[in-house]
């Protein structure tokens, strides 16, 4: 995964040139002079971008409910429609025949109870005078009993049809951008069909899901104030979006949730940013980059050429009394473009040999020139790879 770094330091007036070579040799071969910088503290923000793919914050699947044929279909790819809008209309001949026979049905148990509640009533007066036994009257309040149940079976299924002729009618369940449609007017479709109609994505807002890998994800948290990992998502500054066409979006968002596991696959964890979009130019589908920023308060950064490597250790000189150099281990906390975030080895006031290490060795004596360190990278805000 390629990723773009980018880091702002804070302007400062140059006030000295520097050899190319970093230093100068003094006439007569003296002591050479070199460039050194003073060491501060500074408040530094870094950006590490991570490629990302923008989903709506609904994205719905559309599908039916009942088995028809596709009579109509109302809206066409890419249409904003309304929650509660018409998307397609089933065919609903079969589906209104078997309303109108279970309705029949209905008509049908309703004769069925009367007949059996005015038997029921015949025969309670006679019971009484004891024309009639007991038994009989049972049976008839029995039968009335079943035909009540059956009743109630018929205006259940009527409703259940009925129903089924409302879902011929396929209504979208949000606000949000038709996506594609699957299928044609002709088309049979049911519950058990295997591919939707068609989406409905709500864009309104939209989801922007990137991956880190475990060290950057631990690295970033770490230093994140909450007890839960959400407490610590909210603590995080604004996310800028680079749209594909290379521009940036003109509004920021913010991270607010993340899967929690590390996928043991990849090693990475997947975070969340939404971003709202009101006029709708962000789309389900979509791709861009995510800069996430990391901030340093009162930290210590010093340009990358400022150091050197020796037995997997990263090193810097450090001007010792006057003007000799001793050579200073250092510990690297981050890489940002063309500087090092220290975290230690070095203090605020220390002062270190600009450029030329390779040229030195600890011991060295050099006439040290203090410059400016915008003057050592001639940078200010740069985009690196």
């Amino acid at each position: 995964m390629t990723k773009l770094i980018r880091f702002i330091i804070p302007a400062i007036a140059s006030v000295a040139l520097i050899s190319c070579g970093g230093e100068k040799q003094q006439q007569g071969g003296g002591v050479p002079e070199y460039p050194v910088i003073e060491v501060t503290t500074g408040d530094y923000t870094g950006y590490q971008d991570y490629p990302t793919k923008i989903e709506g914050i609904q994205n719905i699947q559309i599908r039916a409910k009942v088995s028809g044929y596709v009579d109509d279909i109302l809206v066409d790819e890419g249409e904003t429609v309304k929650r509660g809008q018409v998307l397609f209309q089933l065919e609903t001949a079969s589906l209104s025949q078997d309303a109108d026979a279970a309705k029949s049905a209905i008509e049908t148990a309703k004769s069925q109870v009367e007949a059996a509640q005015l038997e029921v009533e015949k025969l309670q007066p006679l019971v009484k005078k004891e024309v009639i036994s007991e038994m009989q009257l049972a049976t008839a309040k029995a039968d009335l009993n079943s035909a009540k149940a059956q009743l109630k079976q018929a205006k259940s299924n009527y409703q259940s049809i009925t129903a089924n002729v409302g879902y011929a009618k396929i209504i979208s369940p949000v606000n949000g951008v038709v996506g594609k449609i699957n299928m044609r007017e002709g088309s049979l479709v049911g519950p058990t069909t295997t591919q939707a109609l068609t989406t409905v994505a709500n864009i309104s807002r939209v989801y922007a899901y990137f991956s880190l890998n475990e060290r950057e994800f631990l690295d970033l948290t770490k230093k994140l104030d909450g007890k839960t990992l959400t407490d610590k998502l909210v603590k995080l500054p604004a996310v800028s979006l680079q749209l594909a066409d290379g521009s940036d979006y003109e509004l920021k968002g913010r991270v607010d949730a993340s899967t929690g596991n590390i996928d043991p696959e990849t090693g990475a964890i997947q975070l969340r940013a939404i971003f709202d979009n009101p006029n709708r130019i962000l789309r389900n589908g979509s791709s861009g980059i995510i800069s996430l920023p990391r901030e340093y308060k009162d930290a210590i950064a010093i340009p990358a050429l400022s150091t050197f490597e020796r037995q997997g250790k990263r090193l810097t000189y450090l001007i010792n009394g006057g003007d000799s150099l001793l050579s200073r281990p250092i510990e690297v906390q981050d890489e940002v473009g063309k500087y090092f975030i220290i975290s230690r080895g070095l203090n605020s006031g220390d002062r270190i040999l600009a450029k030329g290490v390779g040229k030195v060795r600890s011991g060295a004596q050099i006439k040290p020139v203090i410059v400016p360190m915008d003057s050592v990278v001639n940078s200010f805000s740069t985009v690196f790879k």
